[in-house]
């Protein structure tokens, strides 16, 4: 229902403990490997959708051999189109040797991605750059095999520019534009020193404690070295989520638990979740470690993962999105004066129906307390009696989204008219200008489409009252940790709260907060204080949502309508090991936040339309 959010993005490692041939006897193919790269990235396509790209490195390669290859796709389809072009060099190498693969030595000397240390990335493009070049992985090659790097991540840094600083470098126009390209070219920098001062053995852990300890953001980073070694390297507030499960023939790391947990068979106390500031490093010779390179931090993990973005097949993921349902029944029972005869829930879209469920659970349980309660202090009928215990909470499958729909006209009214038909409704659910219906939503950005739709889809249905429910409190401030939330102005509970101000004649607290920020710059102190939290310090959420309700109800529409949000108490309940919450407190894990909250606010007020990164 809400706005598209954009999140880059997921990440698949997969490095072979043992030699190819071992995998070809044990499992029948030396193609062990790359299937299983496949399957964590297929299951992980929910993190990406704009491109796609792999690496792989092989061991104990003869000198003057390639030892690492890299392939990377753009656009939709991209992990289909990188695996047929390797199903199409299987092919290719078939006619030549008809027993090809029966020989994992000529499949690893001859097939470019058949090695032992594989990485894999998808992509969501979150600055509107989409073409190959951006794609993960990036390289840095050299002829020394330990001065070649492959990396890629799930990560927005928020200080590349004071890294390149650092560096002194030029790389080339798109690396540059790139978090990754700072990234790498930070991590290159300390492996060609480390290399320098003992070639022989390589000090990885120290090179990544150098490295990040300039890295401001969330990120789960990867990356392969041209003599074998390995990591997986997670920021030390766990912003960002990164899973690893390990035997004596395999070790692997991913964004996803579920994902990790299908492509190996594996329960989901086996696989663990990376530490907030370590690695897991895994080096040429096999040897593994759970490293820390940074101090773990104050744990501020992403809860829009919680909430929408990560695959809610994952145990606990499951019960928090419960739980953030059930959390909402009390005011939802509010909102509709406790009368459940006469209301219908639901919820748009799919990836919101795990949240549904818990709000009917809780919906249940009002309703279970009130038939003990009825049954146990009145003297009922036998015809009350069975009308009472008949009684559940009504749900319909209200809007079902049309997959092959498209609005490919581009003038604006014809657009919007378009835009209400993305959805079909159920007709002859809803009595009409009797029932209340309740839909819930993951989240609500901008509201968007829910002016321009999904509140006209439902009002046709003849509702008396629309009441739309949100998982997630109300979103305040920009992110500059992965999600692609970065526009103060596109906020509707910014823009609700500006116009508070306005009808209360207090714009002079978004003047006083726009000068706070102009002195902080001025004096290089943008990143110390978040002025932003002033727009909404003499504004309660309830007010804030009433506002919301009113700007985005269409003034054709009849059904009176009404939006709840999620409580931040109610948040921390559902998710108490994830509280990274910054997007509605305005409480960065790191200063750089604050910037990026000040600068997107001064880019509002001053009617610019760039990022606030």
């Amino acid at each position: 229902m809400s706005d598209a959010i954009r999140h880059e993005c997921g990440l698949a490692y997969i490095r072979l403990l043992k030699p190819l041939a071992y995998y070809h006897r044990k499992y029948g193919t030396a193609f062990y490997g790359l299937n299983k790269l496949y399957l964590l990235m297929e299951k992980q396509h929910n993190r990406g959708q704009d491109g796609a790209g792999i690496a792989t490195v092989k061991l104990d390669i003869a000198p003057g051999h390639q030892f690492m290859y890299r392939q990377r796709q753009s656009g939709a389809g991209a992990i289909s189109h990188i695996f047929q072009n390797l199903n199409q060099e299987v092919s290719e190498m078939e006619k030549m040797y008809p027993d090809f693969r029966k020989h994992p030595g000529l499949m690893k000397g001859y097939m470019r991605f058949m090695g032992e240390v594989m990485l894999g990335h998808l992509r969501y493009g979150t600055q509107g750059r989409n073409n190959v070049e951006f794609c993960h992985p990036f390289l840095k090659t050299n002829i020394n095999p330990t001065r070649n790097l492959s990396m890629a991540g799930n990560f927005n840094l928020i200080n590349t520019d004071e890294l390149f600083a650092i560096l002194d470098a030029h790389p080339t126009t798109s690396i540059r534009e790139s978090d990754l390209g700072a990234m790498i070219e930070m991590v290159n920098y300390y492996l060609c020193l480390a290399d320098e001062t003992d070639p022989q053995n390589l000090n990885l852990e120290g090179v990544l404690k150098q490295a990040a300890s300039h890295f401001d953001g969330g990120y789960v980073c990867g990356g392969l070295i041209g003599n074998g070694d390995s990591f997986i390297l997670r920021d030390p507030n766990g912003i960002r989520p990164g899973y690893f499960y390990k035997n004596d023939e395999i070790a692997v790391a991913a964004s996803e638990r579920p994902a990790i947990m299908t492509a190996f068979n594996v329960a989901f106390e086996d696989v663990k979740e990376i530490s907030p500031g370590h690695a897991i490093i895994v080096k040429a010779n096999g040897a593994f470690s759970h490293a820390e390179i940074l101090a773990e931090r104050e744990r501020k993990s992403c809860s829009f993962e919680r909430i929408y973005f990560s695959r809610g097949s994952d145990a606990e993921i499951y019960r928090e999105r419960m739980q953030l349902g059930r959390n909402l029944a009390d005011k939802v029972l509010h909102a509709v004066d406790n009368d459940l005869k006469n209301t219908i829930v639901s919820f748009i879209p799919n990836t919101a129906e795990t949240a549904f469920y818990g709000l009917i659970k809780g919906l249940e349980d009002y309703l279970n307390e009130t038939k003990i309660q009825k049954i146990t202090t009145r003297n009922l009928s036998e015809e009350e009696m069975k009308e009472l215990l008949h009684r559940r909470v009504r749900i319909e499958k209200i809007a079902i989204k049309d997959v092959k729909m498209r609005t490919f006209i581009t003038e604006d009214a014809s657009r919007d008219e378009m835009v209400q038909h993305v959805y079909d409704i159920t007709y002859g659910t809803v009595r009409s200008g009797v029932d209340t219906l309740v839909v819930i939503d993951d989240s609500i950005v901008r509201g968007t489409t829910l002016k321009q739709s999904i509140i006209k889809m439902l009002d046709r249905l003849g509702p008396k009252r629309i009441v739309i429910v949100s998982s997630a409190p109300q979103i305040r401030y920009p992110d500059c940790y992965g999600i692609d939330m970065s526009r103060m102005g596109d906020f509707i509970a910014f823009q609700a709260a500006v116009e508070l101000l306005k009808d209360r004649n207090k714009q002079n607290i978004l003047e006083e907060a726009y000068q706070n920020c102009l002195q902080a710059e001025a004096d290089n102190k943008l990143n110390e204080q978040n002025f932003v939290k002033a727009v909404y310090d003499t504004l309660t959420p309830e007010e804030i949502s009433k506002k919301i309700a009113f700007m985005l109800c269409p003034d054709d529409v009849s059904a009176t309508v009404d939006i709840i949000y999620q409580s931040i108490e109610g948040l921390y309940d559902a998710c108490p090991n994830n509280k990274g919450d910054w997007y509605f407190t305005g409480n960065y894990p790191t200063p750089g936040g604050n910037r990026v909250a000040n600068r997107a606010f001064m880019n509002y007020m001053e009617r610019k339309e760039g990022r606030g990164y």
